[in-house]
């Protein structure tokens, strides 16, 4: 039987090198959600949200970040604590703080707006039910704890079984990509993350094989992300592009939706992830692609094709 809700909440998951050194000290003081949940600051707490809802939710992570003129430069450091009334020990957060109250305040929003415990104050927290002994060990130990960081994309995570959060949607921080005007308007969305209306667009397609196949082999590792773009006429998904790395250098797989092809959608869209992996500074020699040969020859002068 379907779930009829999902347990969701938004965030700005950190980026190695700096998740690396907040899970250090996750470990060293013993959080208990270390393994469970990313490092990151937290914009909106779980939420239970109706499955009828999601595609609301969808919407307003990506209005959310296309209102943001770019990425988020923050500090995270020193740490602190909200004790007495709350046994967390956190890092504090600064940086463009109004930039960031206002991300949080765009994405606060029903479906994804929820009654408060605590007024929201902006952290990346440490450990969550810490004894009051470790924690004020720790303020006293890592006083001089600050590093810097950009973060560049908005999350939506969903709780799964061992109550583990994993990405469900993201998106870029920054405008979306408009191409043409009016009704017929493509709006392109940047994250790394397929999300549920573009997976079951790629279902419908046929292509659950491409999806399949990327996501196994993507590389975690910083610059070489997983790129994903998706693009939508008057809010519905008509196609999505993919790229990654492996072993044998890029990969790329473009997708558009069974009724809307030959309209020039799919082109627009290896323009873009083409562009976009340049910018990640993949520099790649070869970008295998994968689906219709015809297609990359015909509209890219770099891409091989491999099936």
């Amino acid at each position: 039987m379907p779930a009829t809700r999902r347990r969701l909440g938004v965030a700005l998951l950190l980026d190695p090198p700096v998740a690396a050194a907040v899970d250090g000290l996750r470990l060293a003081v013993g959080d208990p959600s270390l393994g469970r949940v990313a490092s990151h600051i937290t914009l909106v707490p779980p939420v239970n949200v109706r499955a009828d809802q999601l595609g609301a939710a969808l919407g307003c992570v990506r209005a959310a970040a296309g209102g943001q003129p770019g990425p988020l430069r923050l500090t995270l450091g020193p740490p602190a604590t909200f004790l007495p009334d709350n046994p967390v020990l956190y890092l504090e957060v600064g940086g463009d703080l109004d930039a960031l109250r206002a991300l949080r305040d765009a994405v606060f929003v029903a479906p994804l707006e929820r009654t408060l415990s605590w007024p929201w104050i902006p952290h990346a927290t440490v450990a969550d039910s810490a004894e009051e002994g470790r924690i004020a060990a720790a303020v006293t130990a890592l006083d001089r704890f600050a590093v810097v960081t950009t973060i560049g994309r908005l999350v939506l995570l969903q709780e799964g079984s061992g109550r583990i959060w994993r990405p469900l949607a993201d998106a870029a921080l920054g405008p979306p990509a408009i191409v043409g005007t009016g009704g017929l308007a493509l709006e392109i969305t940047t994250g790394r993350t397929l999300d549920p209306e573009v997976l079951r667009m790629i279902d419908e397609a046929g292509a659950t094989a491409i999806e399949s196949r990327g996501r196994a082999s993507v590389s975690e590792d910083p610059p070489l992300f997983p790129i994903v773009l998706s693009v939508r006429r008057e809010g519905a998904v008509v196609g999505a592009a993919r790229a990654w790395r492996a072993d044998d250098g890029g990969h790329v797989a473009v997708i558009v939706a069974g009724d809307v092809r030959h309209q020039g959608i799919g082109g627009t869209l290896l323009a873009h992830v083409e562009a976009a992996v340049t910018a990640a500074g993949w520099e790649c020699p070869v970008l295998h692609a994968h689906g219709p040969a015809g297609f990359y020859q015909a509209r890219s002068g770099w891409s091989v094709p491999a099936g």
